[in-house]
Formats: C-alpha cells, structure tokens, sequence
C-alpha cells in the first residue's frame, strides 16, 4: 500500500496536481487528501487553488462545482459514476416550471445539485451556511432546491414559509428515529449529533444539528466523550482520527453513500496516470452557475 501511495505522491507531483476530498469518502482517501472537508469547506478551497490539476474525490457535481470555479484548470474524477441521487431529483425544465408558478421568488439551490440546476438559481447554499443564505434574500418568497429535509430545517430556523421540492438524500432518510432511540438506550452518555439532510423527527429528536464541518467542531469543542453520529458513515474516520480519546457510534450502519465510496487509491494512481476522468462544464452553462455560488461566497466568506 505504501508503494502505491508513494506512486499517487510521484504523479501527484509531475501533473502539479492537488487531491481534494470530501469528508465522505473512504479513510485512506482522506489521508492522502491535500485537502478534505464538506460542500462549502471545498467549494472555499476549490478558489484558492494554484495547482494546475485538481483531483476530486467526492461525487460529480462537487467536481462540477471545482470545474466551474477554475475553468483555467484541469478537474479530473478517479470514478466519473459517482453520482448523487439528490442531485438527479431535480431537472432544469421542472425547475423552470415551478419558477413560472411563483415569478417573484427567489431560488435558493443546495450545492448537492447539478451544473445545469445551478445556472437557473439566484444563489446556492450549503448544509453549514443554508440559513445564512436564505436569511440574506429578506423576506420574500422563497423555493429552496433539490432537498426538502434542509430546506425544512432553515424554514424552522427562520419561522418563515419556504417552498420545497420533494428531493432528498437516500443516505440521510436511513437514519430513523427508531435508530437514535436504540443507540440512545445502548450508550445513555452520549450525545445525539445528526445533519440537517435527516429527516424532520430525527432533527427533532437530536442534542445538536450540524453539517459534516459543524459535526467535526461540536464534537471536539464539547465536553461529552460519547457521540452518536446521524449522517454518512465516513465521517466517523475523521472524527475518530481528531478525537482519539472520545467513542463515536453510528446512528445506522446503512448510512454509507456507495457513490461516495467508489473513489479508491487504485483509482486515484489511475486517474493521475492517466489524466482521467475530466469534468468540464460547458461554459453557457459555467458562466450562469458561477454566479449563484460566487453570491454564496460573497455572503459567507471566501
């Protein structure tokens, strides 16, 4: 294994490239990432960038995202199947559809969405910074893309009406209520950490809600030593490698995003070697989508 990693690190170097990962992925790609972190964490990083390749390990439309952010830059993907579920829940024509039922709204799109979905929105968010973002739009009507559960969860936040499409993460819906409430009673110490893309009931039902980045600070920052964690399993590697002194659960072993899991060290050494696969997004298309995220940047910082 070290002979390969030692391989990655060789190419990594002749194609000046950087590996970005997101916090889902498997351990060994976190550990050999230059850079690993949620949606927002790596769409920051993605405009900071000098290198002149960008490995994304993750899925495709946070490659896109990198893509659209460094279009003088190559964006390759060790596995170009790793999709999103979420992401495909939400075509341009239905948005466009939707939009002429309510024309004075705003459209707030999740970064968990495609290129083309971004290029008809007015501005993005992610899980870390969603009430932020909708709180700057004021308070006119909103329609808040692709996923319900977050969008839900700012509408609580905020106390204000938002329309929401029926999108969701099948990785996230696994975490039932019935789940937190077994492992509570197998671990009475521990605290319940679950993110907003869960279901309203598990939202309700948990100590604290947070996106990958906000899981990782309030598990480290608090004192409690036990956590039950309610989102992708591939969290706990990072959890567990910052806090080796605390003990971290699952909510449900079914929390595991195959997508997320495609990305493998084989298929790193592959894709640097031979410079595959790239992800480009046209640029009517490029152009149109930077905007969104740019307006999100600007609002939460850069």
């Amino acid at each position: 294994m070290n002979s390969l990693i030692e391989r990655i690190e060789e190419l990594k170097t002749k194609r000046n490239a950087v590996i970005m990962a997101h916090n889902y992925t498997i351990g060994p790609i976190q550990d050999i990432a230059d850079l690993v972190g949620d949606s927002l964490e790596l769409a920051r990083k993605a405009t900071q960038v000098k290198k002149d390749v960008i490995v994304f390990c993750g899925v495709h439309f946070m490659a896109e995202t990198a893509a659209i952010l460094n279009p003088q830059r190559t964006v390759i993907m060790p596995d170009i199947h790793a999709g999103c579920p979420m992401a495909n829940m939400i075509m341009p024509k239905e948005l466009r559809a939707w939009k002429e039922e309510h024309p004075d709204a705003r459209i707030v799109a999740y970064v968990n969405s495609t290129a083309d979905i971004k290029a008809e929105v007015d501005i993005c968010c992610t899980s870390a910074n969603a009430i932020e973002v909708v709180r700057s739009l004021g308070d006119g009507e909103i329609l808040f893309v692709p996923d319900q559960y977050l969008g839900h969860y700012v509408q609580t936040k905020l106390e204000r009406k938002i329309h929401l499409w029926p999108g969701y993460c099948p990785t996230h819906r696994r975490v039932r209520i019935e789940d937190i409430e077994k492992k509570r009673s197998l671990h009475r110490d521990a605290l319940v950490v679950v993110h907003p893309e869960c279901t309203p009931d598990v939202i309700e039902a948990a100590d604290h809600v947070g996106s990958t980045s906000g899981i990782l600070r309030f598990c480290h920052e608090n004192s409690s030593q036990e956590f039950i964690i309610g989102t992708e399993i591939g969290l706990l590697h990072r959890l567990k490698k910052e806090n080796p002194d605390k003990r971290f659960y699952p909510a449900t072993e079914l929390g595991d995003c195959p997508d997320m899991k495609l990305t493998t060290l084989e298929k790193i050494f592959w894709s640097l070697r031979d410079m595959e696969f790239t992800v480009s997004v046209p640029e009517h298309i490029a152009v149109k989508a930077r905007i969104p995220i740019e307006r999100m940047l600007e609002i939460t910082g850069s």
